[in-house]
Order: C-alpha cells, then sequence, then structure tokens
C-alpha cells in the first residue's frame, strides 16, 4: 500500500482518520476500525440481548474473522495511542471534578453542613437546618447498616421543599452537593413519563445517580437523588385522558422511594438492547422533593379559616391573606387535596416549607454569599482595572424592582443585566477611567452612574472622590 493511502485511512465506522482515532485495526476483508469502535462492539456483544437477537452465540466460530481474545483493548501496547488517549480522558476527569468541602467518610456534624451552606444560601436557616440534620443522619445511617433482626434498623427519611420560585430549593442542593464528597443527581420531574410513552422513565433518575458515580454501583447506592418539580406531577382534575405525566408518575416513583432493586442502563437514560444494565437497590438513596405548589396558599387558607364563626373567638376569612409564611402550615391533607396521592405523600416524611423572600433576604443576596452577583460584576470590572461600587440606596432599589417582578432571587441578575449592559460597553473605551458607582437614580433611570477619572498621582484604583463627575 502507498504513502498516500496510508494517510488517508480512516474508521469504517466513525470515519474518523488514522491521525484523529490513533492507530486503527486492520480486519479482514479490507475493513479498518479505530480500538475506541472495536470496544464499543465488542461491549455490544457481550450483551445476552444483542446476542440472542443477532444469533450470534457461536461468533467466535465464524470463518474469516479473527479470534476475539487477539484484541485487548484495555491493554494496549505501551506508548501506544490507546495508552495516551486513556491517560489524558484520566486526566481530564480528575482535573473536572471539583474538590469537596468535607469527606462524608468523616461525618461532619450538622452545624458544620450547615455554617459552609451559609457561606452560599441567604436565609431559610430552617430549611438548611433540616437539610444539614438529614444528610447527616443518613449517612449514619448507611454506616451502621443494621440488618439483624435483632438490632433497630433505622429507617431514611425522604424530604419534600416547598417554596415559592426562586427561593432557593434548587440552589440549595445543588450548593450541598458542591460540599460534600457523594454522588448527586438532579433530575426534572416534567420530563418524566409513564413507561412506554414518549419521556423519560423512572429509571432514568437513577441513571443520573449511577453517572454522577462514575458508574460506581456501589457509591450510587448511598447516593442522594433531587427531584424538582414534583408539584407538576399533581393529578389532572376533571379529565377524561390518561394522565401519563401525573399520577402515574408518582406510583412508579413509590418503589424507587420506599426502597427496591432495580435494573437501570448504564451510560444511557433509557433501556434497550444495545445497552447494559445494571442493578441498583435504593434502600439507602436519599430521595429529596422540590416544587412550587402555585395554589397551595389558598388550599391552606381554606382549611385554617373552614371552621371560621360568628361571635368571639371566631376566625376571620382574611386573617392569613398577608402572611408571607403561610406554607409553613401546610399539611398532608393540603398536599393531597392538591393532587399528590397519599401514597407518595406518605414515603416523605419530612416536609417542610422555604420563606418566600422579602426586601432585606435580597439585599443580602446580592452582596453577602460567596459567589454573590455583585461581586461577580465587581470582578470581571477589576480585570480592566475599575473599581465597581453600588450604595444602599441602589440596592434597595434592585430589591424592590426584584419584589415586584414576584419570582424571587431569579429577578436579581435580570435586572443587573439590564442596568449593567451600558457600563460593561461603555467603560473599556475610556481607560482613564478608575471607579464606577451605582445609584438609585441609575437603578430607577432618573440619573446616571457616578464616573471618578484616574488623577495624575492617584493610585489606579483611587477614591470616589478624585476627579468624580456625572456622567
Amino acid at each position: 500500500m502507498s504513502e498516500d493511502k496510508k494517510e488517508i485511512r480512516s474508521c469504517f465506522m466513525c470515519r474518523r482518520t488514522e491521525e484523529q482515532a490513533g492507530k486503527l485495526i486492520q480486519l479482514p476483508g479490507g475493513i479498518t476500525l479505530c480500538q475506541d469502535c472495536m470496544q464499543k462492539s465488542f461491549d455490544a456483544m457481550d450483551n445476552p440481548q444483542v446476542r440472542n437477537m443477532l444469533n450470534l452465540q457461536n461468533f467466535s466460530n465464524m470463518q474469516n474473522f479473527p479470534d476475539m481474545g487477539m484484541f485487548r483493548m484495555d491493554q494496549s501496547a505501551a506508548g501506544g495511542p490507546g495508552e495516551k488517549q486513556d491517560s489524558r480522558t484520566d486526566r481530564k476527569k480528575e482535573e473536572k471534578k471539583p474538590k469537596a468541602m468535607f469527606d462524608i467518610a468523616s461525618l461532619p456534624a450538622p452545624h458544620k453542613i450547615k455554617a459552609a451552606l451559609d457561606d452560599y444560601v441567604i436565609g431559610q436557616e430552617y430549611a438548611k437546618k433540616v437539610i444539614s440534620v438529614a444528610v447527616y443522619n443518613h449517612y449514619k445511617r448507611v454506616r451502621t447498616n443494621t440488618n439483624s433482626l435483632d438490632e433497630i434498623e433505622i429507617e431514611k427519611s425522604n424530604m419534600l421543599m416547598i417554596g415559592p420560585t426562586g427561593s432557593g430549593k434548587t440552589y440549595l442542593v445543588r450548593t450541598l452537593s458542591r460540599l460534600l464528597d457523594v454522588p448527586l443527581a438532579i433530575a426534572d420531574a416534567t420530563a418524566l413519563t409513564e413507561a412506554g410513552y414518549i419521556g423519560d422513565d423512572v429509571e432514568s433518575v437513577l441513571s443520573k445517580l449511577l453517572s454522577a458515580a462514575d458508574n460506581d454501583v456501589d457509591r450510587a447506592q448511598t447516593g442522594i437523588v433531587f427531584i424538582d418539580e414534583i408539584d407538576k406531577l399533581a393529578k389532572k382534575q376533571n379529565t377524561n385522558q390518561r394522565d401519563v405525566s401525573g399520577e402515574s408518575v408518582q406510583q412508579g416513583l413509590l418503589k424507587l422511594l420506599e426502597g427496591a432493586q432495580i435494573e437501570v442502563p448504564v451510560g444511557a437514560t433509557s433501556k434497550n438492547a444495545m445497552v447494559p444494565m445494571t442493578t441498583l437497590d435504593t434502600k439507602n438513596i436519599l430521595f429529596i422533593c422540590g416544587g412550587a405548589f402555585p395554589g397551595l396558599e389558598d388550599i391552606i387558607k381554606e382549611r385554617l379559616t373552614r371552621s371560621s364563626l360568628m361571635g368571639f373567638g371566631s376566625t376571620l376569612k382574611d386573617q392569613y391573606d398577608d402572611d408571607p409564611d403561610i406554607l409553613t402550615r401546610v399539611k398532608t391533607e393540603d398536599l393531597r387535596k392538591f393532587g399528590m396521592i397519599p401514597e407518595f405523600v406518605g414515603r416523605l416524611p419530612m416536609i417542610f416549607a422555604l420563606r418566600k423572600l422579602d426586601k432585606q433576604m435580597l439585599v443580602r443576596i446580592l452582596k453577602e454569599p460567596r459567589n454573590a452577583i455583585l461581586k461577580q460584576y465587581q470582578k470581571l470590572l477589576e480585570l480592566d482595572e475599575v473599581k465597581l461600587d453600588f450604595d444602599d440606596g441602589a440596592l434597595e432599589a434592585i430589591a424592590e424592582q426584584a419584589l415586584e417582578r414576584d419570582t424571587g432571587a431569579r429577578a436579581l441578575r435580570s435586572i443587573i443585566e439590564e442596568f449593567m449592559l451600558d457600563i460593561m460597553y461603555e467603560i473599556p473605551k475610556d481607560d482613564n477611567i478608575g471607579q464606577v458607582l451605582i445609584t438609585r437614580a441609575y437603578i430607577e433611570h432618573t440619573g446616571g452612574p457616578v464616573i471618578t477619572m484616574r488623577g495624575a498621582q492617584t493610585p489606579l484604583l483611587g477614591d470616589r472622590t478624585q476627579d468624580s463627575h456625572q456622567q
């Protein structure tokens, strides 16, 4: 074969050239395969379902095909392309994996977990306390592993978080996953459907957990699963159609929450003949469900004012209309009336609510967390050698506008993105700008930010009183 033909050889399956995929394997019939595609083919042939489907039980005895034993993809020659690629892949995995603050093997006390959450999550003291204690007790339970009938068996306490949009439900769990060295999977309940319909089966939740554990079954069986938007699974009212994404999904999740042996596809979210399967025991998996439950406040108010009577000691119908913490009074009967089946609610014994964010909490969210939104913009302008400041009036104006939008902490970033657009566009034009002060007038579109120019003998990041003028 000439030198030109060697350069254009490519894999028969993925069409990558030898320079892209490494050394190619020559098979009878003029077929060339890269090592990755060859390994995928062997993995598929090891699946019994595939072998039965293709009737390849005697595959190794087929004529004109090399023996499988001659290829050892997991032990490539020293210095070969395969070994270099594996080492690069392992190195990338190690670099991408963030370092956790706590090692779960040492079981940090609940107050230490909550103290770490305080650096990122403002307010919601009760919710942080509940999650810290739940995680601490969960891994104490996993370590004891009481299977004997003579010992007291500790049952897990799955949790249900209720709170308005933007109150920090998902952010709280995401922060917890960064702090703890445990596999954690975050799934969206809106994508789940009953088995046999278009969408993800309930087993896909465990597939994400297995993937988060790097396909380590033992680690995955002691992980945490957070199912967001769980309120979207409520039973549909007054409908004659089959509810494939509501009550049926609740029933499908029952066995996962309780604890069962579930077959899970490895490396995929759906079952098919080409994907190997493994078995996960959900007995030691902690499930956390969260949802906004819009309209639940009205159900709670109706229950609280049901016994309203005339005369002394009676309850006014509008007594709870202005109660910001009405969700903290939730009971299981309210969730059942909302549309959650009693079997599902019964498997979530820990039910607690997050407070709706008020003006003071929104101001603290802007400036106090370790990765606060204002700190992010200050860091961006610091790269341009410009100091960014916000006065108290500006922070209050941002919080007031966020309350009007009624989307919680999510409104803060959208508001800041709007008024910071012109600043981020104009500041890099002038190298003489040293400091920018955001005022309430600029937020309310009645004035501009205070710009401080760099003096001839002033530091690079000078004081705001140096040569300040209104833009």
